[in-house]
């Protein structure tokens, strides 16, 4: 243990959180039921410990520097560890009235949430739930977003590269239920009397889900693995917009197998496989690290696990990263 380490108030580390959070001194002050001098006074101190400013004034509030960002993360963690360790929370669903939110894909919310409404008025009745379709990652540092679902290919192989090179994580996972993707059109489409074959699919024009508004998908990838590629002639950010748009259009689109029954438009829409290999769907429940321990996120994630299990979607064992 370092000379520095032993002479550091840690009480110094929750004004430091604190303030992070709010941007401001009095906020911060009012939420630990401090003076602005003495958290004033807490945050000189630390700034002398550290060698480092920390946080400037800028406008109405203050800014962290760089030292700081990448400091917050490690002491909200520790705190959060080390309050779970000191006041285990206790969760009893029947008494609770949280209000969890979630971050996921209409598509997902659709297969997920009928089942999480009867399992919530069942066991815990003055639980809310808010589903929000944006970034996961940054609602999660944010600690917007109690648990992100979805298909989070990226952050799952930069979790695998962090834990084999023994780096720090910021998230863990469990694995909700796999699926696959299919292409979806109309019911009289003049693709829909038979197989469809790549050259056909290529031919096509179509339509792409991305919620990131970039027109050019994994499916993209795959065929430019082959050499190939596909006319994108609208790009839209929802599943349900896309299954209404290719239910009345001679366009073509790639959805999740599992969108299809909960459409409502099985009347109209067809699916075919898809002409070209693409790798199986992992669908993940995303958390951050800070809120890996506590009661409740645990109850919440054994809920989301029930209401896969109860849509009937393929399920491997959970794993958690």
């Amino acid at each position: 243990m370092s000379d520095a380490f032993r002479r550091l108030d840690l009480n110094l580390l929750r004004v430091f959180d604190a303030v992070m959070a709010e941007r401001s001194l009095t906020r911060a002050a009012h939420k630990l039921a401090l003076t602005q001098p003495a958290v004033s006074n807490a945050l000189r101190r630390l700034r002398e410990a550290l060698g480092d400013e920390l946080l400037r004034r800028s406008g109405t509030g203050v800014e962290p520097t760089p030292r700081a960002q990448a400091l917050w993360p490690v002491v909200q963690t520790a705190l959060a560890q080390l309050e779970g360790a000191l006041a285990p929370e206790r969760f009893e669903p029947a008494l609770a009235d949280n209000s969890f939110v979630l971050a996921m894909a209409d598509a997902t919310a659709a297969a997920l949430l009928p089942h999480m409404v009867r399992i919530l008025a069942a066991e815990a009745p003055s639980v809310s739930v808010r589903v929000l379709p944006r970034d996961p990652r940054r609602l999660l540092d944010d600690e917007a977003a109690d648990l992100a679902i979805g298909y989070f290919p990226a952050v799952l192989a930069d979790l695998t590269a962090r834990n084999q090179t023994g780096d720090a994580v910021s998230y863990a996972h469990q694995r909700v239920y796999d699926g696959e993707y299919v292409c979806l059109m109309r019911k009289d489409h003049p693709l829909a009397a038979g197989p469809l074959t790549l050259d056909q699919y290529c031919a096509a024009r179509h339509l792409l889900v991305s919620f990131s508004g970039r027109p050019y998908g994994f499916t993209d990838e795959a065929l430019a693995a082959l050499g190939r590629e596909r006319r994108i002639v609208l790009t839209v950010n929802q599943f349900f917009t896309a299954g209404r748009v290719v239910a009345n259009s001679d366009l073509l689109t790639v959805l999740p197998l599992h969108f299809f029954g909960v459409t409502g438009l099985e009347g109209t829409l067809v699916w075919r496989p898809l002409p070209l290999q693409l790798p199986t769907v992992h669908v993940d429940a995303l958390w951050h690290v800070r809120r890996a321990g506590g009661a409740a996120q645990r109850w919440l994630r054994d809920v989301v696990a029930r209401a896969a299990a109860a849509e009937h979607l393929p399920q491997q064992s959970p794993t958690a990263v």
